[in-house]
C-alpha cells in the first residue's frame, strides 16, 4: 500500500512539472491552447477566458444563450393548463371555423323551413281593348291571395280575394251568364272570395321533398355539431400536448443551463489549480471544450423552447399580430403521475364506441340514408291528389234602373207594313180602344233588381248573400308507366345503406385500434417514469462519488464531465417520461372522447330533431 502511494505521488509530481513546462509554452500568443474561442458576431459574448462565474460578462453570456427571436424573456405570462385550454376554446381559429359550420348548417335549416312561410300575392292589372268600328272598353282586375304549404300531410291551401270591373260585352256575358243586360257604356263589378285546398293521398303524403330536406338538414346540423366536438377535442388534446412539450423544453433548458454552470465552475477551479501550479494548463483546454459543447446544448434547448412556445401560442391566439406573441409563457403546472392507477381497456373501448364523434357522424349518415329510402320509395307510388274549392261570388252593375216603351210611336204609313204599328193596334184593341186612338200605351220592362245595381261596394256586399256560394271537389290521378327515375334512386339509396354499414365497421375497428395503442402508451410511459426516476437517482449517486474522487485527485475531468452529462440526460429522461405520461393520458382522453367531460367543458347541443 505504501509503495503504490509513493508511485501515485511520483506520477503527480511528473504531471505538475509537465504542466509548468506547457504553461511556459502557453504564454506565447500563438500557442493559446487554453483559450475558449466564441463567435465574434455576437458582441454580448466575450472572447476572453471565463475566470469569474459571477462576473457581469458571464451574466451577459447567459442572457445571450437564452435570448429568443421576437420574444422578450423578461416579459413573462404565467399559464396553467386549464387557462391554456380556456384560451384555446375562446380564440382558436380551428374551433371558430367549426363553430361557424354549425351556424351555417342551422341557417340552412331555417332557409328550408321558410318554404312553409305563407306567401301574399297581389296582382293589379289594367287593360284597354278596342275593335275596329267599336268603342274602347276599359277593364281593371285586382287579384290577391295567400298561399301556404302544410308540413303535415304535404297539402297546400290558398285564400283568394279577386276583384274586377269590365266593360267588355263578352266578359260581361260570361260574368253574369246573361242574367244582367248591359252595354259597353256601363261596367260589371265581380268579386270572388274563397279558399282552395289540395291534399296528396299517396305520393308526397307521408314525405315529400321539402320534409325530406328538413329531416336531412337537421341531421346535417347534428353532423356539423359532431365535427365541432371533434375539432374541440382535437384542439384541447393539442393544447395539452403542446403545454407539456413546453414544460419539458423549459425544464430541459434549465438542466442544460445548470450543466453549463457546472462547466463554468469546473473551469474556475481548473484555472485556480493552474495558477497554483497544481494542474497542467492542458486541463483548461479540456474544460473549455466541454464548456463550448454545453453552451451549444443550451442554444439548442432555447430553440426548442421557442418552437414549443410558438406551437402553443398558435393554438391559444386568434390574431397573428397579437402582442402576446412577444411574451414568454411560463407554465405553472407540473406533470402529474400516479403509479397505482391503471386503465381498463374494455371500459375505454366502450367509451370510445359511445362517444367518438366520427361514429356519431356515421350514425347520422345512416339516418339520412333511411330518410332517402323512405322518400324514394314514396316516389314510386302513383299520384292521387284531392282538390277542393269553396268560394263566394258577388256581382253588381253600374247602370241605373229604367222604364221605357218597347215599341216605337206610330209613323204615318200603312199599318200593315209596319210590324210595330200592327202590334200596337192589336194591343189597343185588347185594351178596348180603337186603332185610331192617338194614345200610345207604354210597356214597362222590369228594372234590374236593386241588389244587382251599384258599384264595387255592392259587388262585395253580394258576396255574403245566400245565393253566392260555390264549391267543387275532385281528384287528380297520375300513374307513371315506368317511373324509372324513382326506382333507380331507391336502388341507389339501398346500395348506400350497405356501404354505410361497412364504413361503420371499419371506423369502429380503427377506433378500437387507437384505444388499444393509447392504453398501451399510458402503461408504457408509466413504467418509463419509474425507470427514469431510478436512473436519475443512481446518476446523482454516481456524480456525487465521482466528484469526491475528482476533488481528492483520484479522478479526471473527463470522467467528471461524463458523470455530469449522464445526470443531465437522466434528469431530462425523467422529465420526458413524466410529460410523455401526461401526453399519453391526454391522447387516451382524445381517443375515448372523454376530453370534454374530464376538463369540465360543456358544448351546447344543436336544434332538437326528435320526432323528425
Amino acid at each position: 500500500m505504501q509503495k503504490s502511494h509513493n508511485i501515485f505521488k511520483l506520477i503527480l509530481l511528473l504531471t505538475t512539472i509537465l504542466g509548468l513546462a506547457l504553461g511556459v509554452l502557453g504564454q506565447d500568443g500563438n500557442q493559446a491552447v487554453a483559450s475558449n474561442n466564441r463567435p465574434e458576431a455576437d458582441p454580448a459574448i466575450p472572447t476572453s477566458s471565463v475566470s469569474d462565474v459571477n462576473s457581469t460578462e458571464v451574466k451577459e453570456l447567459q442572457k445571450s444563450f437564452l435570448r429568443r427571436v421576437g420574444v422578450n424573456v423578461t416579459q413573462t405570462r404565467s399559464l396553467t393548463l386549464d387557462q391554456a385550454i380556456r384560451l384555446a376554446l375562446d380564440n382558436n381559429n380551428g374551433i371558430e371555423i367549426a363553430r361557424d359550420d354549425v351556424r351555417i348548417a342551422e341557417s340552412g335549416l331555417r332557409s328550408i323551413e321558410g318554404t312553409y312561410d305563407p306567401t301574399l300575392n297581389f296582382t293589379p292589372n289594367y287593360s284597354r281593348n278596342q275593335t275596329n268600328g267599336q268603342s274602347a272598353t276599359n277593364d281593371v282586375r285586382v287579384n290577391s291571395n295567400i298561399t301556404k304549404l302544410i308540413s303535415q300531410g304535404g297539402g297546400n291551401y290558398q285564400f283568394f280575394f279577386n276583384n274586377s270591373r269590365t266593360e267588355n260585352a263578352f266578359a260581361q256575358a260570361q260574368a253574369t251568364s246573361g242574367n244582367i243586360g248591359s252595354s259597353s257604356s256601363s261596367g260589371i263589378f265581380v268579386s270572388s272570395l274563397g279558399v282552395s285546398y289540395t291534399q296528396p293521398l299517396l305520393r308526397d303524403f307521408r314525405v315529400d321533398n321539402t320534409r325530406r330536406q328538413i329531416k336531412i338538414q337537421k341531421r346535417r346540423i347534428a353532423q356539423s355539431d359532431a365535427d365541432f366536438r371533434r375539432q374541440t377535442i382535437e384542439t384541447v388534446s393539442q393544447v395539452q400536448k403542446a403545454y407539456w412539450d413546453l414544460v419539458f423544453a423549459l425544464r430541459d433548458q434549465q438542466n442544460r443551463v445548470a450543466n453549463l454552470n457546472l462547466s463554468k465552475e469546473n473551469l474556475r477551479q481548473v484555472e485556480a489549480r493552474i495558477a497554483a501550479g497544481a494542474a497542467a494548463p492542458l486541463q483548461r483546454a479540456e474544460v473549455a471544450t466541454e464548456l463550448a459543447n454545453r453552451e451549444s446544448d443550451v442554444l439548442v434547448a432555447s430553440q426548442s423552447v421557442s418552437i414549443a412556445e410558438n406551437v402553443l401560442k398558435q393554438l391559444l391566439l386568434k390574431d397573428p399580430l397579437a402582442p402576446e406573441w412577444n411574451e414568454s409563457l411560463t407554465p405553472t403546472d407540473s406533470p402529474s403521475f400516479d403509479s397505482t392507477s391503471s386503465v381498463d381497456l374494455q371500459a375505454a373501448i366502450s367509451d370510445a364506441i359511445a362517444n367518438r364523434p366520427e361514429l356519431s357522424r356515421l350514425r347520422l349518415e345512416k339516418e339520412i340514408n333511411e330518410v332517402d329510402i323512405s322518400y324514394f320509395r314514396n316516389q314510386t307510388k302513383p299520384r292521387i291528389d284531392f282538390t277542393s274549392t269553396f268560394s263566394l261570388n258577388g256581382i253588381a252593375q253600374s247602370a241605373a234602373d229604367s222604364t221605357t216603351s218597347q215599341f216605337l210611336p206610330l209613323i204615318s204609313g200603312d199599318p200593315s207594313t209596319n210590324a210595330n204599328a200592327y202590334l200596337l193596334n192589336q194591343i189597343r184593341l185588347l185594351n178596348g180602344g180603337s186603332p185610331t186612338d192617338s194614345e200610345i200605351p207604354l210597356v214597362e220592362i222590369p228594372p234590374t233588381p236593386t241588389f244587382l245595381t251599384g258599384g264595387y261596394s255592392q259587388a262585395v256586399s253580394n258576396l255574403f248573400r245566400s245565393d253566392s256560394r260555390n264549391y267543387s271537389f275532385g281528384l287528380t290521378i297520375s300513374f307513371p308507366l315506368r317511373n324509372s327515375t324513382a326506382k333507380a334512386n331507391l336502388a341507389t339509396a339501398e346500395f348506400q345503406q350497405s356501404r354505410l354499414a361497412s364504413q361503420v365497421r371499419a371506423q369502429e375497428q380503427s377506433i378500437i385500434t387507437e384505444v388499444r395503442n393509447a392504453v398501451q402508451a399510458v402503461e408504457t410511459s408509466k413504467q418509463r417514469v419509474v425507470t427514469a426516476r431510478r436512473a436519475r437517482e443512481n446518476a446523482e449517486i454516481q456524480l456525487d462519488g465521482e466528484r469526491k474522487l475528482y476533488d481528492s485527485g483520484r479522478s479526471t475531468t473527463f470522467l467528471l464531465f461524463q458523470r455530469e452529462n449522464a445526470l443531465t440526460n437522466a434528469r431530462n429522461s425523467e422529465i420526458r417520461a413524466e410529460t410523455d405520461y401526461n401526453k399519453a393520458l391526454a391522447d387516451l382522453q382524445r381517443v375515448t372522447s372523454t376530453t370534454l367531460t374530464t376538463n369540465n367543458i360543456v358544448v351546447d347541443s344543436p336544434v332538437d330533431d326528435s320526432g323528425n
